[in-house]
């Protein structure tokens, strides 16, 4: 588990079907078999090397995610390793399972910030887009300003430090990012969908309301 607030940047390639990790420096010490956030994808330290970490990566990772892509061209990444249990929270609970990718639409630069525009490869996931809601993009902590076209298309506020401290700087429009919707997100619609079900099982349709939804466990 992470918590979206990235420690290092680094560049990312190939070594034979493995990853090579380079920039790990501020991660120090690595260990064997560590979890470490490469551009919002967890990854197994398998082999230490200089400054970085070698992983094995599956098929289906190389597909769904950007990595393969960015390795062939030696890509910058966003690094971070797992959240321990005593650290603080500074960010939302990130799993590094990516959901699906985005293709950035627009960068505004503001006098403060700059605002990222992104929309959803995969429309399925725009039903978690909410505003002032969590996303990590790229393995970062964000908060949605915006969205438009049911959720299909959404924008970031970037403040200069994440700007200036992330690999979201070297974005440009057309580049594709690795999207990770709120975790409690998924974890309340399955409980309501799980719920529904049951109670249509049993011919019992509740309404929801205050009281209903204490009953539930939510406060």
């Amino acid at each position: 588990m992470f918590t979206g607030l990235i420690q290092a940047i680094g560049k990312v390639s190939f070594d034979g079907e493995r990853l090579v990790i380079k920039g790990c420096q501020p991660l120090e010490p690595l260990l064997l078999g560590d979890s470490i956030s490469v551009d919002g994808v967890c990854l197994t330290v398998s082999e230490l090397i200089n400054n970085g970490f070698i992983a094995d990566v599956s098929e289906e990772t190389l597909i769904k995610t950007t990595l393969g892509e960015k390795a062939k061209s030696r890509g910058f990444v966003n690094l971070e390793p797992a959240l321990r249990l005593s650290d603080r929270l500074g960010g939302h609970l990130v799993s590094g399972h990516v959901d699906g990718t985005g293709e950035i639409i627009n960068i505004r630069q503001k006098n403060k910030s700059w605002d990222l525009e992104i929309g959803w490869n995969d429309l399925k996931f725009s039903k978690y887009i909410c505003d002032k809601a969590s996303i990590s993009v790229n393995g970062i902590s964000l908060t949605i300003a915006g969205h438009k076209e049911k959720g299909t298309k959404f924008w970031i506020a970037v403040i200069p430090h994440t700007w200036e401290q992330t690999a979201l700087n070297k974005l440009i429009p057309g580049d594709i990012v690795n999207l990770e919707v709120d975790i409690m997100a998924k974890y309340a619609e399955n409980l309501l969908i799980d719920t529904a079900s049951a109670n249509k099982s049993s011919n019992h349709q509740p309404t929801i309301s205050n009281d209903w939804l204490k009953e539930q466990g939510w406060q």
